[in-house]
């Protein structure tokens, strides 16, 4: 039978705890499936006592009846009648709340982590598996994209400061139209190449869609919460691997490849005095994001793909990267294994040039699915059984604007478009400065 709205299944924590133990603590948590397990018995304990108390009234309860029937006196089965209803009553509010005790202390932890996932306390344990592109040697000091905006006057920080505060951007005229360019080659690439269905989803999503992905409860800072109680979403990985939340889909459907450009919003908690300067961490970009919905088996298989995909947007673009596998340390909450991929960015820390996320491509086996309740129906089974979900982006889109204006910066200041984009900005082939 499926657990409701639970990350980890309880039965396999009963059947092997110092396993969940051991994968607590690959992500620097303490052991605790001995809390676990005590609340868990003490909940089945009190569904026991429950069971008892209703089998019980409900057979005083017949023979109340009978000796109605008969003419019999019943004051005494009466009272106890009342007697068992109370108790029940009192049981019910503790099995009510152990259940949300329980919910509350598995809803909070990570998923298990794949086996190949190196250990590691943070990004500086992280295993770079290959590197493409060429960083080419310059003959002057490369701008970072801030400096080249200000060249172009087309990305203005005053006026964003102005309408919406810190962390917000304006582009205008060739930059913007280079946003929408890239957004639009990003989509038509993984459609068109990739076979990815696109969708236009809601920018606005409810709590359990959020939980359902992972962001709920343990990561409500990192979002932005309407007066209503919606949410605006972090990334189109949330409704887009929603689409599939209660359902049960038949086996042959697999895999569902979903894509979508929106605007995604974070409040950036816990980033104060990081990245101040510039697009590289804003409260609101855009993003094209990838979602497959697959069967167990295929995953593996699937990540690998996922990350090709968006590795391949960044070859077209004519941009150097890297591809590393994350640590345990730096693994996302919801992800079995994440790939990140690093796009070079020759302007930053003042001209030395530095690797930069642009996408991250997770696993998240059946983690997601288990509090969506997405399933599928295998063949010739009776038994429903939880797909696996993986999402990457492909790519972000304010970093990937980021990476063409500094990566094809002249000396003048003037940006060479990618040929890739050329035909989404009417041929032009280069922008140049006001002079």
């Amino acid at each position: 039978m499926v657990q409701d709205k639970k990350m980890h299944d309880i039965r396999q924590i009963r059947q092997d705890s110092s396993e969940f133990d051991r994968q607590m603590k690959r992500r620097g948590l303490s052991p605790n499936s001995a809390d676990i397990l005590s609340i868990d018995f003490k909940k089945r304990s009190a569904v026991t006592e429950l069971q008892m108390l209703q089998e019980k009234r409900n057979k005083i309860s017949k023979e109340v009846g009978e000796a109605r029937r008969v003419g019999h006196k019943s004051d005494h089965l009466v009272e106890e009648v009342s007697r068992l209803k109370n108790a029940i009553i009192k049981m019910e509010k503790i099995d009510r709340e152990l259940s949300v005790n329980l919910e509350e202390s598995l809803s909070e932890l990570p998923n298990y982590l794949a086996e190949d996932v190196p250990q590691g306390n943070s990004e500086l344990d992280n295993i770079e598996l290959r590197n493409e592109g060429i960083i080419r040697p310059r003959l002057f000091q490369p701008k970072d994209h801030v400096g080249l905006g200000e060249k172009l006057k087309e990305i203005d920080f005053d006026s964003a400061v102005k309408i919406s505060g810190a962390r917000f951007v304006v582009l205008r005229g060739q930059l913007a139209r280079l946003e929408r360019a890239l957004a639009n080659f990003m989509l038509d690439h993984q459609i068109n190449k990739y076979g990815y269905l696109e969708v236009s989803p809601p920018a606005l999503v409810n709590s359990e869609a959020l939980f359902g992905t992972g962001q709920l409860p343990k990561f409500s800072d990192q979002q932005f919460k309407t007066e209503d109680g919606l949410w605006l979403i972090p990334t189109a990985e949330v409704p887009l691997t929603n689409l599939v939340r209660d359902c049960i889909l038949e086996e042959e459907a697999l895999p569902l490849r979903f894509t979508a450009y929106t605007p995604c919003f974070r409040s950036e908690a816990g980033a104060a005095g990081r990245d101040t300067r510039g697009m590289i961490r804003v409260h609101q970009f855009g993003k094209v994001e990838m979602v497959s919905i697959t069967h167990p088996e295929q995953s593996e298989e699937e990540h690998e793909r996922m990350t090709s995909c968006a590795e391949s947007i960044l070859k077209a673009l004519e941009l150097p990267f890297r591809t590393v596998v994350l640590c345990s340390g730096d693994t996302g909450f919801s992800a079995v294994k994440t790939y990140d991929i690093e796009v070079w960015l020759p302007g930053q820390l003042e001209g030395e040039g530095q690797y930069r996320e642009i996408s991250s491509c997770s696993s998240c086996g059946a983690f997601q699915a288990r509090r969506m309740r997405a399933r599928y129906r295998p063949k010739n089974s009776k038994t429903n059984e939880f797909v696996h979900t993986l999402n990457g982006s492909g790519l972000a889109v304010g970093r990937a604007l980021i990476a063409v204006l500094e990566n094809h910066q002249q000396k003048n200041g003037s940006i060479l478009i990618p040929e890739a984009l050329q035909k989404y900005m009417n041929g032009q082939e280069i922008i140049n400065p006001p002079e």
